[in-house]
């Protein structure tokens, strides 16, 4: 693979997210053959938003690399204000091997990767949540022995996880169907990028107010907090707007009897997921969190090898 950056799932081929979903499958089962693919290699890390996930996996991920991560908080950084982001990209790439931004303006990510001539990877932005979808689709794969053609109800907002949810989608060949109250879907781009590609693999794309019909028949269920980070100021409105959202037992019962629950965490339980679907059997979250480990680890060695 001689991919640059990972900023966003879309940039990615549809053979290139093959290699690196089985590389990640690959790290998982033989830990230890890998061990020192990135010897001494350094990892930036930069947070703008808070993060336990993205946090602990890369960190955690790089060492077992044999790497380590340096990390750099808006304390140390503040970026755009204390420092351009282009003169933040051009000190970095002197010193480190790779890059990892969590940030809010997904323009920032897009700014340090076309700056840096190192990798760099996006670790989270208000639009895009890639390496969330990777490991996603590895959890999918996991549990139901393949990607294609395997129907994924997400049910909420329409936002980054969502976006990188549906470039995934149309990637790996999985049909989707996303339901949200009116005004809250999807990007209307990404919405429409995925029509246009979706042929490719053979996917669909459903978007819908309709939580029940989205859920209909589905083999996974998703779902993600109604306010998200830097939204919190509209969390009573949006807990208005999405009541009917909730994945709850009454909306499970409309998916196949083998469903299975996602969500990408934090959950806000008892607003878009209540406690017996959570906590239930169909419930593979923390499963999900950990193969966050395994997908920093393959997105690492696609990159920085």
């Amino acid at each position: 693979m001689k991919k640059k950056d990972f900023v966003s799932v879309r940039n990615w081929s549809a053979s290139e997210l093959d290699e690196v979903l089985n590389l990640a499958v690959a790290v998982k089962s033989d830990p230890r053959k890998y061990s020192r693919k990135l010897d001494g290699k350094a990892l930036a890390m930069i947070f703008e938003k808070p993060s336990l996930r993205t946090r602990v996996s890369f960190d955690v991920g790089i060492h077992q690399l044999g790497g380590f991560s340096i990390c750099l908080t808006q304390a140390e950084i503040n970026l755009g204000k204390r420092e351009a982001v282009s003169d933040v990209a051009k000190n970095l790439e002197r010193m480190v091997q790779g890059i990892m931004i969590r940030t809010f303006n997904h323009e920032i990510a897009e700014e340090m990767a076309e700056e840096a001539c190192i990798p760099v990877i996006n670790g989270l932005t208000d639009f895009s949540h890639p390496c969330q979808a990777i490991a996603d689709y590895l959890t999918v794969f996991e549990v139901k022995g393949k990607i294609r053609g395997v129907k994924i109800a997400y049910i909420g907002d329409g936002n980054n996880v969502a976006h990188s949810l549906i470039y995934g989608a149309v990637r790996f060949g999985a049909h989707l169907s996303v339901a949200s109250p009116e005004g809250y879907g999807p990007h209307p781009k990404v919405v429409e990028w995925a029509q246009q590609n979706a042929s490719e693999t053979g996917s669909k794309l459903a978007v819908m107010q309709n939580p029940s019909e989205a859920v209909e028949g589905a083999d996974v269920i998703y779902t993600d907090v109604w306010a998200g980070m830097g939204l919190e100021s509209e969390a009573a409105i949006r807990k208005r707007a999405f009541q009917a959202y909730q994945v709850n037992d009454a909306l499970v019962s409309h998916a196949k009897p083998d469903f299975v629950f996602m969500h990408c965490l934090p959950a806000h339980r008892g607003e878009e997921v209540s406690d017996s679907v959570i906590d239930s059997r169909h419930s593979i979250v923390f499963q999900q969190a950990e193969n966050r480990v395994h997908a920093q680890k393959s997105i690492l060695l696609a990159l920085m090898q």
